[in-house]
């Protein structure tokens, strides 16, 4: 909004005077926050400094000595109290240094142990009841996800739906996932091999895959200059995403075949690379590097194995792959973005520069 705007909402009682010098100060924080991106870029941050670093130890040496004493005491009413504690102290917490503080990194381990903690609880309680194991795996993965759900809602913290997209991937591998009575919670070892994934677990990951692209993609219209929070909620939608979607396609191919796959898996990749520079995010391509190098390999030592000098090769051939990349990413993504015709939603991407 034009500072013309503000103004004329205020003179027709649509906003205050506080709620206008509010949006003005906001508006004014985009704008020079836009303007100190001198290229076009993705932007992360993971802490603003030190002293989130200090409090990020403390509290994780904290959590973590709650934890340990889990397995010291021990008992199935402990592991259901002490993470039902342990989540509502790191809620307690969050008040503090998510919400007053604005500290990014303490609050990524506050909701990882909330969620942990909510999830070591539900499934220890569901594990005494005469559910099967695989509905106490998905419930209490889906129980996980909706107390991370409900931590989003409240604090608002990008890196929350990662967690909570993780719980709901252990969910969604819990639906494709059979089991074989005879483990217990008790018998750990029994339990762990009761499960035996089925065939179709990568449809489970693709279908997951697909799910967690479209919430990313929900995100990135909404904030297309990557100047909040929508942004960068996305990105790590787009993280689980593209390992979900990159291992279920080119890992299927990979492991059907030799050499014979590897030009279906550099199609595949290449698809990615594609669907990368339209959205404008890298984690598709930083998701794939195993198959990249893979592919790399296999076109440097064949079937054989690699020897220490063609190790090397491969290594520089990689490294050149994604230097070169990542410099000339840019006046790439403009050159596919100027070759695409007009399509729903593409003026809501990130910008791109029209001229060469």
């Amino acid at each position: 909004m034009a500072p013309d705007d503000i103004r004329a909402a205020v003179k027709a009682g649509i906003l205050s005077e506080a709620q206008a010098a509010e949006l003005t100060a906001l508006s004014n924080e985009r704008a020079g926050r836009l303007a100190a991106r001198t290229r076009e870029d993705e932007p992360f941050e993971f802490f603003k400094g030190f002293a989130e670093i200090f409090v990020a130890i403390g509290l994780a040496i904290l959590l973590g000595g709650i934890a340990l004493l889990l397995g010291v005491i021990g008992g199935v009413g402990i592991l259901i109290v002490i993470p039902a504690i342990m989540a509502a102290i790191s809620w307690w917490m969050a008040g503090f240094f998510t919400l007053r503080w604005r500290m990014n990194l303490p609050s990524m381990v506050l909701v990882s142990a909330y969620a942990g903690g909510v999830y070591v609880s539900a499934l220890t309680l569901l594990g005494q009841s005469d559910l099967g194991l695989r509905s106490v795996a998905f419930l209490a993965a889906a129980i996980a996800a909706g107390a991370t759900a409900v931590w989003f809602r409240r604090f608002k913290l990008p890196f929350a739906m990662f967690i909570l997209g993780s719980f709901a991937l252990m969910a969604t591998y819990a639906v494709f996932t059979r089991y074989n009575p005879g483990g217990t919670l008790d018998d750990i070892d029994g339990w762990v091999q009761s499960f035996v994934p089925r065939a179709n677990l990568t449809l489970a990951s693709l279908v997951f895959g697909v799910a967690a692209f479209a919430g990313a993609m929900w995100f990135d219209l909404r904030d297309p200059h990557r100047v909040g929070r929508h942004s960068a909620t996305a990105f790590w939608l787009h993280l689980l995403s593209a390992g979900s979607i990159v291992n279920a396609v080119a890992g299927h191919i990979w492991g059907s075949g030799g050499g014979d796959r590897i030009l279906p898996t550099v199609i595949v990749l290449a698809v990615f690379a594609f669907v990368a520079l339209v959205v404008d995010r890298r984690s598709f391509l930083t998701a794939g590097i195993i198959y990249i190098a893979a592919v790399i390999y296999w076109a440097v030592a064949g079937a054989g194995s690699a020897s220490l000098k063609e190790w090397a090769m491969i290594l520089i051939l990689l490294g050149l792959f994604f230097t070169i990349l990542g410099t000339w990413w840019i006046p790439l993504r403009r050159r596919v973005m100027r070759a695409l015709p007009d399509f729903p939603g593409k003026d809501r991407l990130p910008p791109y520069s029209e001229s060469t």
